[in-house]
C-alpha cells in the first residue's frame, strides 16, 4: 500500500462531500444516508459500500480530539470502491463522524505544536461521549448519538467493528473484545515502517493481556479494573455492542506526536514511587485549575456549557485517580507504562484548563489568561518530556488503514 499523501485532517463537512462523490460516481454500489441527528440536531452520515451479508463497520469521530480517524476512513472508503477484492464476499459500512457535536467545538485541525492543539481543544464529558455513554447511563437516558451508533449495529451486524481513535502524544496500540489471532505481527512492523511507536504499556489497557506488543484483549468481566474509581468500564460500552451478532471490536489507536518512551519494555527501577510521584503532581496541578474555577464561579454562574461541562468532569476525576495510583499496586512495572501514566496525568489537568480557558475567554478575560499561562507551560512540559515528534499525517492515515485491513481479514478468517 503506497503512502496516502494527507497532510491534514479532513473536518466532517469535506467527509460528506467526499462520501456524497462516491456515491454519485458509483450508485449501485455505494450509498450515503442519513442514521440519525445529534443533540444539536447535526445528522449523522453513514457510507456503506458493496452489498454483502457479511459486513464490517468503521466508525470515526467517536472522540472529537482525535482527527487523524476521518482521514484514515475517508481512505479506506476509497480503496474499498476502488478494489473489487476488499469487498469479496464482504460489505463495508463507514460511520463519517459519530459525534459530530464535539467535532464543531475542537478547532485545531492541522496544529503545529501541543500548544497550539490544547488552545482549541475540546472532549466532552464521559456522559457525552457515544461509545461510552452506556458505560456510565442508564439506557433512557442515552444520547442520540449512541442511539444511532447502536442502531447501525444491529443493522448490519458486523463480524468486525473498528473505532478509529488517537492519542495527542505516545504510540499506537489496539483494543479488542476478543482477540484476533494474527493481527500483532503486521501492525508492528507497519508501525516500524512508518517510525511510529508502538506503545506497549498503554495506560488505556492497564492489566489486560496481551496478545502481542500493543494489541490488547479486554479482560473478561470479572476482572479487577486497574483503576478502581473511573466509573466507565469499556465492557459496558458500545464496543460489546456487535457480540450479540457474534462479532467483536477493534479500536485502533495513532498517535499525532511520537515518543519512543513508551514503547520502551524494561523494568522500572521504582514504580511505585514513580507513580506516587505522578498522583502527587496530578493532585497540584488540578488544584491549580480547581481554584480558578471555584473563583470565577459567581462570573459564570451554572451555566450549562459544553467547555465547562467538560473541564468539571475532568477535575472530578482527578481525586479517585490519584488515590488509585497509591493505593493499588502497579499493573505493569515497565518503563513503558509508568511513560504512559505519566502522559495520562499530565493530559486531565492541561485539558481542563484549555477548556476552562476556552469557556472564560468571554467572561473573565484574566482568568483566561492566567488558564492560558498554565496551558503553555505544561504544554511545553509535555513536549519536552516525552521528546515529541509529529508523526506526518498520511503516516497516521496509512498505519490506521493497514491495521483495520489485517483486522478485517483475520476476523473474518476467525469467524469462519
Amino acid at each position: 500500500m503506497g503512502p496516502l499523501r494527507e497532510s491534514r485532517y479532513p473536518t466532517v463537512a469535506e467527509l460528506v462531500l467526499s462520501a456524497r462523490a462516491l456515491a454519485v460516481q458509483r450508485p449501485g454500489l455505494c450509498v450515503l444516508r442519513q442514521v440519525g441527528v445529534s443533540r444539536a440536531g447535526r445528522p449523522l452520515h453513514l457510507l456503506s459500500v458493496g452489498h454483502a451479508r457479511r459486513a464490517v463497520l468503521v466508525v470515526a469521530g467517536a472522540h472529537a480530539n482525535e482527527p487523524a480517524g476521518g482521514g484514515t476512513l475517508l481512505a479506506l472508503a476509497r480503496r474499498t470502491v476502488r478494489e473489487r477484492e476488499l469487498r469479496d464476499g464482504v460489505s463495508w459500512h463507514f460511520l463519517l463522524c459519530a459525534d459530530p457535536d464535539g467535532a464543531s467545538l475542537h478547532v485545531t485541525p492541522a496544529p503545529r505544536s501541543l500548544y497550539d492543539y490544547h488552545l482549541g481543544f475540546f472532549r466532552p464529558a464521559g456522559p457525552e461521549q457515544p461509545e461510552w455513554a452506556p458505560s456510565v447511563l442508564p439506557p433512557g437516558r442515552l444520547p442520540p448519538e449512541t442511539r444511532a451508533l447502536t442502531g447501525v449495529i444491529d443493522e448490519v451486524r458486523p463480524y468486525l467493528q473498528v473505532s478509529l481513535h488517537g492519542t495527542d502524544l505516545g504510540g499506537s496500540w489496539v483494543q479488542l473484545t476478543r482477540d484476533v489471532p494474527g493481527l500483532a505481527e503486521p501492525f508492528a512492523k507497519s508501525a516500524a515502517r512508518l517510525h511510529i511507536p508502538v506503545e506497549t504499556g498503554a495506560s488505556d489497557a492497564a492489566g489486560w493481556p496481551a496478545s502481542g506488543p500493543g494489541v490488547h484483549v479486554m479482560p473478561a468481566p470479572e476482572a479487577a479494573p486497574a483503576y478502581p474509581s473511573l466509573t466507565d468500564d469499556a465492557r459496558h460500552s458500545t464496543w460489546y455492542h456487535a457480540h450479540r451478532y457474534g462479532g467483536l471490536t477493534a479500536v485502533i489507536e495513532v498517535p499525532m506526536w511520537a515518543c519512543d518512551l513508551v514503547g520502551d519494555p524494561a523494568p522500572h527501577p521504582d514504580p511505585d514511587a514513580a507513580l506516587r510521584r505522578l498522583a502527587d503532581r496530578l493532585l497540584r496541578d488540578a488544584d491549580e485549575v480547581r481554584r480558578v474555577l471555584e473563583e470565577t464561579r459567581p462570573r459564570h454562574g451554572d451555566a450549562d456549557g459544553p467547555l465547562l461541562r467538560a473541564a468539571a468532569w475532568g477535575l472530578e476525576l482527578v481525586p479517585g485517580l490519584a488515590a488509585d495510583l497509591v493505593r493499588t499496586p502497579p499493573v505493569d512495572g515497565t518503563r513503558a507504562y509508568v511513560g504512559s501514566v505519566d502522559a495520562f496525568t499530565r493530559r486531565v489537568p492541561l485539558r481542563a484548563a484549555a477548556m476552562l480557558r476556552r469557556a472564560l475567554r468571554e467572561s473573565d478575560a484574566g482568568a483566561a489568561a492566567r488558564l492560558e499561562g498554565l496551558v503553555a507551560r505544561w504544554s511545553d512540559a509535555f513536549a519536552g518530556r516525552f521528546r515529541a515528534r509529529w508523526v506526518p499525517v498520511d503516516h497516521q492515515v496509512e498505519h490506521q488503514s493497514r491495521t483495520v485491513l489485517v483486522a478485517a481479514r483475520q476476523a473474518r478468517e476467525r469467524a469462519r
